[in-house]
């Protein structure tokens, strides 16, 4: 692939989603990989300017990391992309256990020999914002420091308790860490303080981000202290709308994206293992908007009576489809029926989970030759389309009301799953009329 602008690893597959869908409308054609691509795969997207691997890491420990995330990273590296990104959520939840950032900046700055490692997180277009190094995120239209955040300060797996982003980095890593804040940043020395930092062996530099203006500054900086042969960075979806701006700027990128409406489909199925309240009230909006609603006991999908738990739940999907309903098929209903404590108590039981729900709408998408389907979770994400057999996605239609969850087109070796489009949302993505919107053609 030639002049690749850009390789990134994310850390679930919403969120690699988030990253394509910001490229996307960028005008940088792109292509995001379920697992590493053979020579006759990749070569399918020799197109694409931008390539990215959807990844689990947000909910792996450190020792997952050090084997499967090293291993992504120098494969990533092998595609010599002018820089390579590993992807975080810009809520930054992470623990030293559990989708470690700090670890997953260790391993790629000793992949790519880099001292260095610029880190932003503020993505003024998802509502996210770091000011002097704290980060800010917005809920049902208001603003919240990230430990005062209704759903993210009590986050069941990672809860953020610290909205200093590099104090939450010290308890995931012993690496040196610094900033450019935004003073700085829209000063005349920005680009002097940016460069002194890494000449003092600045390990991670923190780039504050609270506006469209300065996402453009940091991602002039960015992409000013590349390296030859490609330069390791970390963060949200903001590295690629600061990027694009610059691109935009100096003219690497000029292409304008044009996308045709899908229409509406005249049925839909959606499986969801989010606990998020985002989630819940979008159920429960899909629920009064046509939608049949299906509960799916968690525990039992996770049993050694999972079998019996997914063709129970195939039934009552396919009794609701044939009816010419749409479905959403769901292990929760919001925080208050969060099950995690009970799911946790078996090792590998949230990917297990995630793999149930796959075989459950690659049954129903098979079987009724559904066009148009729904995944809801970051983390179920992953292993449900590895499950339904999907070997890549493409965009198809940006969703504007709900920036970071775009509908896709998966490409598989499966003949019933290639060419169908599929919406993946993390827990705290989308408008209450989500479901209706990707059933009804992203009307509003």
């Amino acid at each position: 692939m030639q002049d690749l602008l850009l390789s990134y690893y994310g850390d679930d597959l919403t969120g690699s989603t988030d990253v394509m869908e910001a490229l996307e409308l960028g005008g940088v054609p792109t292509v995001l990989f379920m697992r590493q691509p053979d020579a006759a795969m990749l070569a399918q997207f020799a197109h694409c300017r931008a390539v990215g691997l959807a990844g689990t890491s947000r909910s792996e420990t450190p020792q997952w990391m050090d084997t499967h995330l090293k291993s992504a990273f120098v494969w990533l590296k092998t595609l010599n992309a002018a820089l390579c990104h590993y992807k975080v959520c810009s809520t930054f939840d992470s623990s030293p256990t559990i989708g470690s950032i700090g670890r997953a900046i260790e391993i790629g700055r000793s992949v790519f020999a880099q001292d260095s490692v610029p880190l932003l997180v503020g993505a003024p277009q998802l509502k996210r914002y770091t000011a002097f190094g704290h980060l800010f995120a917005a809920y049902r239209e208001k603003y919240f420091r990230i430990d005062r955040h209704p759903v993210m300060s009590r986050h069941p797996t990672t809860p953020m308790d610290e909205s200093d982003l590099l104090i939450h980095l010290s308890r995931q890593t012993e690496l040196t860490s610094g900033l450019v804040d935004l003073a700085t940043l829209q000063s005349v020395a920005r680009s002097e303080a940016f460069d002194r930092l890494l000449a003092e062996g600045t390990d991670i530099v923190l780039v504050d981000v609270d506006s469209r203006e300065t996402q453009a500054l940091a991602g002039k900086e960015i992409w000013r202290v590349r390296k030859p042969g490609g330069s390791f960075v970390v963060g949200s979806s903001g590295i690629e709308y600061a990027l694009l701006a610059e691109w935009v700027s100096n003219g690497t990128v000029r292409a304008e994206p044009e996308f045709s409406p899908p229409g509406a489909a005249d049925r839909i199925a959606v499986v969801s293992g989010s606990c998020s309240p985002t989630t819940e009230r979008q159920i429960r909006h899909a629920l009064t908007d046509g939608f049949d609603g299906i509960e799916v006991d968690p525990v039992e999908l996770i049993s050694e009576a999972s079998g019996d738990a997914i063709a129970r739940a195939t039934a009552a999907g396919r009794a609701s489809l044939e009816a010419g309903r749409s479905v959403v098929l769901y292990t929760a209903l919001g925080p208050a029926a969060d099950r995690g404590g009970e799911i946790d108590r078996q090792e590998g039981a949230r990917h297990k989970l995630g793999r149930g729900l796959g075989e459950l709408l690659r049954a129903l998408t098979i079987e009724q030759k559904l066009q148009r389907v729904v995944v809801a979770g970051g983390d179920t994400s992953s292993h449900a389309l590895g499950q339904m057999g999907v070997d890549a996605l493409t965009v198809r239609m940006p969703l504007p009301a709900s920036p970071g969850s775009p509908l896709c087109v998966a490409h598989s070796r499966v003949k019933a799953i290639d060419g169908l489009e599929v919406a993946l949302k993390g827990g705290q993505v989308g408008t209450d009329r989500y479901f209706s919107a990707i059933r009804d053609g992203l009307s509003s």
